[in-house]
């Protein structure tokens, strides 16, 4: 695929999308731990004004500085133009509601620039934890702009894997009950933290959205890892259908092992 950002173009907006998501989650912060209205969407989507303040903020300079390309949010209204856009925002404003609601600090604001089905820039920052990770397409992830690496190997100690337990355990059935690591309630969150080597896996257990995934995809990528599909498919976005099924994160030859799993115990 011949990439229609030059690097000029590319650098510009990788700028952009720095300054901006890092104002976003200053914005998120002075809203932390106050009182907010806050309401329930679909069947149990908690969403708050918090989220809608950021949505704004992040759409208004998103946009305002490149008209020509599209827009997915979690907190707009999706708008089909995307579809003939080439060059689209995948935002998420705020991953990890309930736990920002509830005063926990694993919680995000995730942004990717997505050309062609495929993220080329990804900002994840939480200010609550002091994690602000950036890829470039090529170019490799940073952590508070340090470069990082996903983990090497194939075995799995389970005490760093993150996901939902049921399946997980479809891993290793033999062993029985696994002590998985901790829950981390912002998705985008349990997948960047493959990308420097606090997880060796992570899962995501289903009907997850583009706006949780497209940035921490490409995190995970240019930290020498690799996210897909338990067929190793990779994703795609900015398609009319934005969920997604069971996902795995991990460094490449450990996530290579994951879908030789998974491809002879399929799931259904």
């Amino acid at each position: 695929m011949t990439p229609v950002l030059d690097k000029t173009i590319l650098t510009r907006d990788a700028a952009l999308l720095k300054d901006t998501v890092r104002d976003a989650g200053a914005l998120a912060q002075s809203m932390f731990r106050t009182e907010l209205r806050k309401w329930i969407k679909g069947a149990s989507s908690p969403v708050s004004e918090a989220d809608i303040a950021v949505n704004d903020l992040l759409e208004t300079r998103l946009r305002a500085a490149t008209p020509d390309y599209g827009w997915l949010s979690e907190e707009s209204a999706d708008d089909a133009a995307r579809l003939s856009r080439r060059l689209t925002w995948i935002v998420d404003p705020i991953d990890g509601t309930r736990n920002y609601l509830g005063g926990h600090d694993e919680w995000c604001v995730s942004v990717a620039l997505v050309e062609d089905a495929a993220p080329v820039l990804a900002a994840v920052f939480a200010p609550a934890t002091d994690e602000f990770f950036f890829a470039v397409r090529g170019q490799g992830t940073t952590l508070n702009d340090k470069p990082v690496r996903a983990t090497g190997g194939s075995e799995l100690d389970f005490a760093r894997v993150a996901g939902p337990k049921p399946l997980v355990e479809r891993l290793k059935p033999s062993l029985g009950e696994i002590k998985l690591h901790r829950r981390i309630g912002s998705l985008a969150l349990r997948l960047c933290r493959v990308a420097h080597g606090a997880l060796d896996a992570a899962f995501a257990g289903g009907n997850s959205h583009d706006w949780d995934l497209a940035a921490a995809d490409l995190i995970v990528q240019e930290a020498d890892g690799r996210m897909s599909d338990l067929s190793g498919e990779p994703i795609l976005y900015n398609r009319r259908e934005v969920a997604h099924g069971v996902l795995v994160a991990a460094g490449r030859d450990r996530h290579a092992g994951i879908v030789a799993h998974f491809r002879n115990r399929p799931l259904a």
